[in-house]
């Protein structure tokens, strides 16, 4: 395994609170850029409009975050992904010090009491992770009144959800937020729209990602808008960029390629999963975090930028510092 995909991650490189708690605005986040076989280059994601150009696209993920924790004394349960039967993808967790750590418990057909007299009941394993359950009233309202966003350890403390959305998010529905576009501001936005560059929405929903677990991500809901669509193949046949915000946006206009390269309107649940083996039709550049090591994500970045470049690039962000996870750094990879 290469070191683009196996590496050891210092502690110290871990982004335990936002940048907005370190005195820093969002868009002050380090970004390092690759362009295939260059050296990678350091900037401040504020630099973005400087780095495309004029009819380049971004793709972003419009999806909100809801709190999809529930905490109880001991345990905890995330709520993951909905379904269309009105049954939920669950993790339970137990709860420690910090913040929680995968638990293996829970029978088929039993009952766990929830804060505010709610009643969760498990009805399978979808996963050997993830339960499918059921709980006796709406979950999104419930999870407003009494969920917390999910934390993990390497996060110092609890952050209200605002600090878990982006700019973007006006459809509430993942469990954890779609992080590479936490950094743009609405200054950003409007600088980046002032340099002819484009902004198109798609929806992804993301469910949960234990950092414990070394898994592929499973179906989740997506919708690729006609208009989007529509800018999309307007910029590639124009022959500029088009740059998804986000691993989330990379999977659903990949989902919504033709062999062709063409992107057409489409939604449901895709069970899709960018490899080097697949390839990508449609995106050509990525704004995305620095991803734990042996994730999947990492075969995704490694199908766009190429195994050296990212392996370089890689060595380049521990070599200086760079933080992790949702609250840390960002990387912008284009292959042209």
């Amino acid at each position: 395994m290469t070191l683009a995909l196996d590496f050891a991650l210092p502690p110290g490189l871990s982004a335990g609170e936002p940048p907005e708690a370190r005195g820093m605005s969002r868009d002050a986040v380090r970004l390092m850029v690759s362009r295939g076989d260059r050296d990678p280059s350091h900037h401040h994601f504020s630099d973005l409009p400087g780095l495309l150009d004029p009819g380049d696209l971004i793709v972003v993920n419009n999806s909100a975050t809801l709190p999809a924790a529930v905490r109880l004394d001991r345990l905890a349960v995330h709520f993951s992904t909905s379904r269309e039967d009105g049954t939920w993808l669950v993790e339970l967790r137990r709860r420690t010090a910090t913040a929680s750590e995968p638990y293996g418990g829970g029978e088929p057909g039993e009952w766990l009491p929830l804060p505010g007299r709610a009643t969760l009941r498990l009805i399978e394993r979808e996963t050997p992770r993830l339960w499918r359950a059921s709980l006796d009233r709406d979950v999104e309202s419930y999870l407003r009144a009494h969920g917390a966003p999910i934390r993990y350890s390497y996060v110092s403390g609890d952050w209200p959800i605002e600090a878990y959305q982006t700019v973007f998010a006006t459809v509430p529905g993942s469990a954890e937020m779609p992080s590479a576009a936490r950094p743009f501001t609405t200054e950003l936005v409007t600088a980046l729209v002032s340099r002819g560059v484009g902004i198109a929405p798609i929806t992804l929903h993301t469910g949960v990602a234990s950092p414990e677990k070394d898994e592929p991500p499973y179906a989740e809901r997506y919708e690729v808008p006609a208009a989007t669509a529509r800018l999309v193949n307007l910029a590639l046949e124009s022959g500029n960029r088009v740059v998804a915000a986000g691993t989330t946006a990379v999977r659903a206009l990949e989902t919504a390629a033709g062999e062709d390269g063409r992107v057409a309107p489409a939604a449901g649940w895709t069970r899709h999963v960018v490899t080097p083996q697949s390839g990508v039709r449609v995106v050509t550049g990525l704004i995305t975090g620095l991803h734990e090591p042996r994730s999947s994500h990492l075969l995704m970045l490694t199908a766009i930028a190429g195994e050296k470049p990212l392996a370089r690039a890689y060595e380049e962000a521990l070599r200086n510092g760079y933080l992790w996870h949702e609250f840390g750094d960002t990387h912008l990879i284009l292959q042209k």
